[in-house]
């Protein structure tokens, strides 16, 4: 298990304390806000963070970010669910989210880390992220429609 981090800066803070997490806030953005996992049931999400390494983000007591590391905390991480709540976007909090992620200490020495995003790719890249050097070499398996069949 990790050590949890927490850090501030003014009035927000950056929290890996699961029992500080709002789910609600959590599950309303993801599941309803975002293109890539539209509709996911509120126990699969539970289970996708509690089984990552999970960043929650705050402005005082309310959650306005979060993002989360599949990670087997040796060689490999991959970047996931990551979100600022809209009315605090445009204040670098991403930015600083990022910082945060790549600066954890179990998170040193990753031989890889990957992510997909459709629009921030600006972000990743002052991280050090770039297009796939060999895409000829990844594959994918994908089931866009898996979360439907839990709705019926």
């Amino acid at each position: 298990m990790y050590a949890v981090t927490n850090v501030t800066k003014e009035n927000f803070s950056i929290t890996t304390d699961q029992t500080l997490f709002d789910f609600d806030k959590i599950y309303d953005f993801i599941s309803k806000k975002s293109y890539w996992a539209e509709g996911i049931p509120m126990e699969t999400l539970k289970r996708s963070v509690a089984n990552s390494l999970s960043f929650s983000l705050f402005s005082g007591k309310e959650q306005i970010g979060f993002a989360r590391v599949v990670t087997d905390f040796a060689t490999f991480g991959y970047l996931a669910d990551v979100f600022i709540d809209d009315k605090f976007r445009g204040r670098n909090l991403s930015i600083w989210l990022m910082e945060t992620i790549i600066a954890h200490p179990e998170l040193q020495g990753l031989r890889r880390w990957m992510l997909a995003t459709r629009d921030a790719h600006g972000l990743y890249e002052k991280f050090g992220f770039n297009s796939l050097s060999k895409p000829e070499r990844m594959m994918e398996k994908v089931n866009p429609s898996i979360y439907k069949a839990f709705h019926g």
